[in-house]
């Protein structure tokens, strides 16, 4: 089974994409905030992270820059789920460590598609 950790505040978007991965076969791990976001990228070492960008203890991308610094998540896929969809957000998130980039609010398809074409990579690399 595919393990994604999801680190949203948000219990609403929490939530959401739980229902969305749990009924297309994916394990989810869940945080709350940048710091338990990485506590549980070292425990349950997941195959590609959904981050958060406005998180109430350090940013998405502060989140990303600690954990890319850690062999195990050099590779990683970590995917933005962010309201941030100002032009030049997607360009600065991405600039900023993270492979791809989906602004709120999400649908389905998109989710389930983006991670798929970013485990397949990830897999053939």
């Amino acid at each position: 089974m595919t393990t994604v950790l999801y680190i949203e505040d948000n219990p609403h978007n929490m939530r959401l994409v739980r229902k969305m991965l749990q009924t297309d076969g994916f394990e989810m791990v869940e945080a709350q905030d940048g710091m338990s976001g990485i506590e549980a990228a070292l425990a349950h070492n997941p195959s590609i992270i959904l981050m958060d960008i406005n998180l109430p203890d350090i940013d998405g991308l502060e989140v990303t820059a600690r954990l890319r610094k850690y062999p195990q998540f050099a590779r990683t896929p970590i995917i933005a789920l962010t309201a941030n969809a100002m032009h030049g957000d997607r360009e600065r998130i991405t600039s900023g460590g993270c492979d791809g980039y989906l602004a709120k609010p999400i649908t389905r398809n998109e989710l389930l598609n983006t991670i798929r074409r970013f485990l397949l990579v990830a897999q053939t690399a």
